[in-house]
This record gives structure tokens, sequence and C-alpha cells, in this order.
């Protein structure tokens, strides 16, 4: 079975303009559908595919209770000199509720002033009302005990999404009321934070892209010594992200992606879009220098290089397919962002790169930077690469276990991985939003803006029920982790009721997660034993806690699922079993590697005034996020197969042409080990400069992708690889009789380089070249 990947790249090089024609309009519409559709296809919530308990809440309270919920913002106004007892303080809050109601319907639905409510309420009852846990809270919930704060509470008109674009103008009013000094004024809530969360995220996404780009363009001009060759890439990896972002956007007309995603989608643009360029571009050079003429050179490089390509995006897209099972849309879009920028980088270096190489020629080493790019240097022996690999290979059982057990080391700390979801307080500091909910959290209660609701189907006038929550009530009280608990609130035809609970912190903390599980498995079946119906736990925590145990029960599916497809896909490329199994374990090594220094890092705050001195600011958290393990993990195990492939690719080439297993080892290793490495230091530096940014969760990302590629490129590239492979000798490429019937699909193409084993065969640059090993297999 043969895959005609050479035919491709060669049909790309002999039309090469009809080919850009085709990208350049693939990359226009992609740029038109960013311009016009990208922000509505962001969102920072996220949602199930199945229906946890609750989804089942939400459902209940959106169609029968409230409809859908409406954006409410909190405007906190301080003041270190006024009470709000005071008519200074007064009189500001009635004119700041009076410009924010003056923003129109279409813009606010109603504004509370708790002072001016107070007023009223104690000019008809003679006395200032107290807090009394109802429905709607009195105006004295919003006062704080010292006095000095109040809240606002200011509903905005539309839908919750529509409110993220009304954030600005809010805030714009609150920032223009703000001039007495005597007061401070700040807004928080689901829509400003969100907005605040996006705009670090876009400033994170311009100086994360601006660095890498700037480190994979130097470290290009290191390895290929010319600076076309070295820019090609890095355009390549441009291309592909702004493809893959309008493909995003397109697609969000019908799916909603994290607003995360865009910073993924760069990320990995980056990486795997320079690092296939570099090894198709590294490949075509070699090619001229053996002599091949332009266009032969280009057919070897696709039986080659461009195969390996292809089967490097296939493991990676496997790898990302795992996180599709999760049903959750975060994982959902996450994988899809990334499926869409491997694949776009794929797609456009089999026929993109083949036609620009076709028009530059031996252009692509112009201005030559230094005479080494006139030399084979990987073909030279003695060099750096193959001292190192012979060191290792011969002394193959202490490198093994030395290398192994360094890596089991550093993954040990990842036993006490906590997960959870960051929340306001891993903000920056200087963050309006931040602020906000500081004061908020110390003087009222953290969860104002995003309450547990508990709804429950029957008639919430019955004593039954009315009583059940008054036991509820009591029960909560004594528990720290809850704040106010709302009466018995009817749904629209008497059938239906909920109950709001306020967290007495920050809704995301993992103390307010864990809480669910006492009021689910402890305090609603006591207080709700005797009422006659199920109460059923909604609200943002709630969806964060059933988020965390959906995460918990996929995991080992989705383990399963991406080791059993790569172990398929590798013993099919290589005809090899010992082959795969060697480098899922290697892979396992590094992956687990990286997950325990992420966890040292920011969980257990190791290293931290080492990372402070040298730029990296990273916040220490007490859970690492829910979601990082497991899309680290089919990231990384995707991105670590793309060397394995490339390598073995190189060495099971030579081993084909020669039959001698630590020589073709020791030539796969030198050949490869300066692009490898090349490739290696880019990824490391996008993904740290990414990590570089103020949104924790991007921080964890960045590093544990950065460390786990470095990992992999040095101790399993460098030392695991050739130990284990020289220990096994022949026996890396045995594949039982009873697989033999296994289709064979190779990647192996044929050099120009002339060996013992391919004396007697067809030139390499006929037109009948498809790729295939010297074996004729």
């Amino acid at each position: 079975m043969k895959l005609n990947i050479q035919g491709l790249a060669r049909a790309s090089a002999k039309h090469p303009w009809r080919t850009l024609v085709v990208w350049g309009i693939v990359f226009i519409s992609a740029g038109m559908l960013s311009q016009t559709l990208l922000a509505g296809a962001l969102t920072n919530s996220f949602d199930f595919t199945n229906s946890p308990e609750s989804k089942q809440a939400d459902q209940l309270i959106k169609s029968k209770i409230t409809g859908t919920q409406p954006d409410q913002e909190f405007v906190i106004v301080s003041s270190p000199k006024y009470k709000a007892t005071d008519p200074e303080f007064s009189q500001y809050t009635a004119s700041l509720a009076t410009k924010l109601q003056d923003l129109g319907p279409a813009m606010v639905s109603s504004v509370v002033d708790p002072l001016a409510a107070q007023t009223a309420q104690t000019a008809q009852t003679g006395a200032a009302p107290t807090s009394n846990g109802d429905a709607a809270p009195s105006a004295a919930q919003f006062v704080s005990a010292d006095g000095h704060h109040v809240l606002l509470p200011v509903t905005i008109a539309g839908d919750p999404m529509e409110a993220v674009d009304k954030a600005p103008r809010l805030q714009a009013v609150i920032h223009g009321t703000a001039a007495n000094q005597d007061f401070q004024v700040l807004v928080f809530g689901q829509a400003t934070a969100f907005a605040d969360n996006k705009t670090l995220s876009e400033e994170d996404l311009k100086k994360g892209e601006s660095f890498g780009l700037m480190i994979a363009l130097l470290v290009l001009i290191v390895v290929f010594a010319a600076v076309v060759a070295a820019v090609v890439p890095v355009v390549m990896g441009v291309f592909a992200i702004s493809v893959a972002i309008g493909l995003m956007a397109f697609l969000g007309i019908w799916f909603d992606f994290s607003f995360f995603t865009p910073n993924m989608i760069s990320m990995m643009g980056l990486a795997v879009g320079i690092d296939y360029s570099l090894f198709i571009v590294s490949r075509f050079r070699e090619e001229r220098r053996h002599g091949l003429d332009k266009m032969d050179a280009l057919a070897i490089t696709g039986g080659t290089a461009n195969r390996a390509v292809f089967f490097s995006g296939v493991t990676v897209v496997l790898a990302l397919l795992g996180m599709m099972i999760v049903p959750t849309t975060i994982f959902r879009g996450l994988a899809s962002g990334a499926i869409l920028v491997v694949s776009v980088s794929v797609a456009a270096s089999l026929t993109l790169l083949p036609a620009l190489l076709s028009l530059l020629g031996d252009k692509i080493n112009w201005p030559r930077l230094s005479r080494r790019s006139r030399v084979d240097q990987g073909e030279i022996e003695g060099g750096f690469w193959d001292r190192i690999t012979r060191t290792v290979m011969g002394h193959p059982v202490v490198a093994l276990v030395g290398a192994s057990t360094l890596l089991i080391v550093l993954a040990l700390p990842y036993l006490s991985m906590r997960t959870g979801m960051s929340g306001v307080d891993t903000l920056p500091n200087e963050l309006e939003t931040k602020q906000a909910f500081v004061l908020i959290e110390k003087y009222f209660s953290g969860g104002l803006s995003s309450p547990t609701q508990i709804a429950f189907t029957g008639d919430p006038t019955s004593p039954e029920v009315r009583q059940a929550a008054t036991a509820l009530q009591a029960e909560l009280a004594k528990d720290p982790a809850f704040g106010e608990v709302s009466s018995v609130i009817p749904g629209k035809n008497g059938d239906v009721g909920m109950v709001n609970v306020t967290m007495a912190g920050d809704p995301s903390s993992p103390e307010s997660v864990a809480s669910i599980e006492r009021l689910r498995s402890d305090y609603l079946p006591t207080a709700f034993a005797d009422s006659g119906v199920r109460p059923l736990v909604g609200g943002q925590t709630a969806m964060m806690y059933d988020f965390f145990h959906v995460t918990d029960k996929y995991t080992p599916f989705i383990f399963l699922f991406v080791l059993g497809m790569s172990f398929i896909l590798l013993t099919v490329v290589f005809r090899s079993i010992v082959v795969p199994a060697k480098a899922i374990v290697m892979n396992l090594l590094s992956v687990g590697a990286a997950y325990g220094l992420t966890v040292a890092v920011f969980q257990k705050g190791w290293g931290q005034g080492f990372f402070h001195s040298i730029g990296f600011d990273y916040i220490r958290v007490p859970a690492i996020e829910a979601w990082l393990p497991l899309f680290m993990f089919s990231i990384l195990f995707g991105l670590s197969m793309d060397y394995h492939v490339f390598l073995l690719s190189r060495i099971r080439e030579e081993y084909d042409h020669t039959g001698d297993n630590g020589e073709s080892v020791a030539f796969g290793l030198r050949t490869t080990g300066s692009i490898i490495t090349g490739a290696a230091l880019i990824m490391v530096a996008v993904f740290a400069s990414f990590s570089h940014g103020r949104l924790v969760a991007l921080q964890e990302m960045g590093f544990g992708l950065a460390v786990a590629v470095f990992l992999d490129a040095t101790i399993v590239r460098s030392i695991l690889v050739p130990a284990a492979m020289k220990l096994l000798g022949d026996r890396n490429w045995y594949l039982p009789s009873w697989l033999q019937w296994i289709p064979k699909v190779e990647i192996e193409g044929k050099s120009g380089r002339t060996t013992n084993r391919e004396e007697g065969e067809e030139d390499p640059g006929e037109p009948e070249l498809v790729g295939v090993g010297a074996r004729g297999d």
C-alpha cells in the first residue's frame, strides 16, 4: 500500500503558480472569515454534551423559572472618608446610578442603589432593613459591615454573551464618574471578567507570537546559515495559523470555542508549522548537495521528509482526537483548534512548500552566511552528534537506566497533583476585575455574581418544601464555604422552584468546588428528606464539580485510545511491534516528567525565585487546571511522536540500505541531530514565550509543553533511543509472522546517496520512484 505523497509534492512543484494561487485564495478567505466571525466564535463558558446534574438543573431553571438569565455586574463604591450613612456617600451613589441608568434600556435593564432603597424602606417602616434571606436581597446586604463599601447591582440588558461587548461602555461611565478622590469605584461580574480575560489573552497572544517568531528565526538562521531558508519555515508557520483561525471562525457559526483557542492555535501553529517546514527544507538542501537537480531533489524530499511529515501529522491528530471523547465543549473546542492548525500545517507542507521550493531553487540558500551551508555536516562521522551517539551506545545499560531514573524522579511530584480551575484570584493584581473581586470577597461574598442554584420539581409553596429550605439555611449557616441562602423562588407555573446559595469565597476555588460534594451528598438529602422532591444542584461551581468528575471518568479511555491508535499507526509505518512499544514507553516517561515539573513549579512553588529572576512571573496556585493534564497528554504524545517518526524513519532508511543496526542508529542520529535540536529549540522557545503571559492557565500549558519537548529532544532522543536500539539490535524491527498481513505503508524513501545495497537499482530521480525502501517492500 503506497500513499502517493511524493506524487503530490511533484505535482505541486511542477505547477507552482497554480498551487500558490489556490493557497492565496484560501489565505484571503480565511482572513475575511476571521475579521467578520471570530469575535462571535469565542466564549468564556463551557458546556456539557451529555447531561450531568448541573446541566439538568440549569435547563430546568431556564425553561420553567427564570428564562435566560441576564448578566449582572456589581459596582463597588468604597470611601475611607465617608460611611454609607453620610449624605455625601448617598449623593455619590445616586449620581452614579443615574448615569448608569442613562445608558438606556438597550444597555442596562436595572440599577439598584441600595442607599436610596434603604432610605425609602426606612421612610415606610420606620426602621432600617436587615438581611432576611429573601429571593430578592434587601438593601442591607449591599452595604458592608463597616459602612465604607456599597454594592450597586447592575443588570445588563440582552443575552449574557452580548454583555461582554457592552462591558466597556459600562466601565467608561464608571471611570468617568470616579473623578472624586474621596471615592473608589470598581466593577466586577461575568461580562467584565471575561472582557478582561479576553484582553489579557489577546495581549499575551501578540507578545507570545512576536517573541516566538523572533527566537524561531534566529534558530533557523543558525541551523541553515542562510536567510531565505530561515524565513520560509516562519512564513509557513504564520500562514498555517492565519488559515486555521479563519477556519475556526467559520466553524464558530455552529460551535463555540474557548477564548484560549486562538492562543493555542498560534502556539501549535508556530511549533509544528515551522518544524514541518524545517525538516522538508533541510532534506531538499541535502539532496541538492548530493548533486540531484531541482525536480529530482523535490521528488526525493517528497518520498522521505514529506512522508514523515504526513505520518507525524496523522499521529498528532490521532492523539488530539482522544480529547473529542470527553463530552465537554472546552476539550472539544481546544482539540478542534489544534487539529485544524496541524492539518493546515501538514497540507501546506505537502503542497505549498514544494511549490515555493520549486520557484526558489538554490535561492533557498541566499544569502549564505557561512560555508557550513555548503557542507552536509550530518554525514560527517566523528562530529558532535556522532560522538554522543557512540558514547551512549558504548554503555547502553548505564545510559538507559540513568536516563529513565532521572525522568521517573522528575515525575514524582505528579503523585500529589490537585486539579481545579483558576479563578479571579489568579489574575494580575493590577487588573480592575481582580481588585473589585478582592473587595467584594472581603466585605461581602465572592460568589455574588454566580450563585449555586438548587432547583426541584414540585410545589414550591408546600409546607414541606419551605421547611426543607429553612432547614437547609440553618445547616449551611454552619459551613464557612457558604454565604447567603435565599428563600424558595417559585417557577412560572407553580410546579417547580429553586433556592439560591451564595458561595462565601471564589466560586472557582477548590474549597468552593469541594463544597458541592457536601451539598449534594449531605445537606440536601437531609434537608429535603421529607419534602417529596429531588433537588438538583446547578450553577457555575456545580458545573466545575461535574466537569472535574467527567474528566476523571474519561481520562483512562482517552489514554487507551491515544496509546492504542499510536501503537497501530507506528506498527503499520515501521512494520515492527518493538519500535512503537518502545516509543510509547519513552513518551510516557517524558510526559510524566513534564507533569511532575508543572506540579512542582505551579502547585508547590519550587523554583519560583529563579523563574522570577529570569522574567517568568509564574503564579503559585492551589490546583493545576483540571483540563491541562489530559490536554497536555494528547498534545505532547503527538509532538513527541514527531521526533520519533523523523528520527526512526531516517534510521530505518539507512537500515534498509545497509542492514547494520548500530551504524544505522548512528547515521540517523547524526543526520537529524542538528535539525531536530533546532526544531526542539523552536518549540521550546514558542511554548516558553506563551508561558510568559499573565493568565495562569496559559502559563501552566506553555511551561509544561516547553519542558516536555526539551526533555524529549535531549534525554529521550539523545540517550534513551540510541541506548535501547543498541541493546535490542535487529529485534527493533521484529514483526510477528501472524502480523505480516498488515498493509505495507512506507514512509522511507531513497536518498541521493549511493550505498552497496542500492547498486543496480533504478535512478532515484526517475518518475517511477514512489519513495519505497531499497528492499522494494
